[in-house]
């Protein structure tokens, strides 16, 4: 009977440390970051059960003081809205130690593709970028932003 109690409880110490364990490295991608060039900061934050990116901040706005607009979008409609404040990132939900299953605009192109995330320790986050299949895309690296 005590192997019983001690087997139980031994369990249930087990489960809740997973899931602190992955609950403080899910939220370790919660943030700002800069893209791979440097010329933009994405907060990445939570929304609800899934995480969302807005830019934050460019390097080279423009020197008229006019917002820059995201003009290469292939909807000719949104071509006037600012880049600043955009949301770039969606719809990724945590799954094994990788954000997946969302969305990525990249406002230079004006294309959206499928997106991964994995952080690769505390400061690098590998961002993928794909159409279809995720073997078939582009990966890039930023950095956290040092507050």
């Amino acid at each position: 009977m005590k192997i019983r109690h001690f087997a139980s409880i031994s369990l249930i110490v087990f489960l809740v440390a997973s899931n602190t364990v992955q609950a403080q490295s899910d939220s370790l991608v919660f943030g700002t970051w800069f893209n791979t060039e440097k010329t933009a900061q994405i907060e990445i934050m939570n929304s609800g059960e899934e995480l969302l990116g807005k830019i934050i901040w460019l390097d080279n706005p423009n020197k008229d003081g006019a917002p820059v607009l995201d003009k290469a979008n292939e909807n000719e409609k949104l071509r006037n809205r600012p880049v600043m404040g955009l949301t770039i990132l969606e719809g990724l939900t945590y799954q094994n130690g990788v954000w997946k299953g969302g969305k990525i605009y990249d406002p230079n192109s004006g294309k959206t593709y499928s997106c991964e995330l994995k952080l690769k320790g505390q400061e690098k986050l590998e961002v993928k970028g794909y159409l279809g299949f995720s073997w078939i895309g582009k990966t890039v690296e930023w950095t956290k932003v040092k507050k």
